[in-house]
């Protein structure tokens, strides 16, 4: 056999091989295991006041937002543990691992967008200056089962919360 086609075969085996290996992999996949990790047990969810979507001025959080990720949790049968901060804090806490997602009002032209994963926006509305904003909510950057699993919960919600 030439010297050519035995490297033609061995390329093709190298070919064969990484082509099974690829199949076998699950897509999307979260590095960090975030939908794993918080399935069956505690969704960790920043929060940032910013009202009507998120509010933290009584004894528990309230809001359109809180109410999508009450209901998303319950689909993941996770309990939600709070941690109200300022933006800037919270995407470092994204960032680190410390926190599964983030919300409060956040849009698609929020300036974390190269910080954090955003979800597809799942509503809009109008502002007080006639501007159509686009929500979002974030999550850690990378996770993509995570932010598929999220976006998919908030797309067949329609808005609705």
């Amino acid at each position: 056999m030439s010297l050519v086609i035995r490297k033609l075969i061995i390329g093709l085996g190298v070919v064969v091989v990484l082509v099974a290996t690829g199949c076998a992999a699950s897509y999307p996949t979260d590095p960090h295991g975030t939908l794993e990790r918080v399935t069956g047990s505690v969704l960790r969810v920043g929060i940032s006041h910013h009202e009507p979507f998120v509010s933290v001025a009584g004894p528990a959080p309230s809001g359109r937002e809180v109410e999508l990720v009450e209901q998303y949790a319950a689909t993941l049968s996770a309990e939600v543990e709070w941690t109200a901060d300022g933006e800037e804090e919270l995407v470092d806490q994204l960032e680190h691992g410390r926190l599964d997602m983030m919300i409060g009002g956040l849009t698609d032209k929020t300036p974390w967008q190269q910080k954090v994963g955003l979800t597809r926006p799942y509503t809009q509305a109008t502002d007080e200056f006639g501007q159509t904003e686009k929500r979002v909510m974030a999550v850690r950057r990378g996770e993509n089962a995570f932010l598929l699993d999220l976006d998919e919960f908030l797309q067949a919600r329609g808005g609705q919360s």
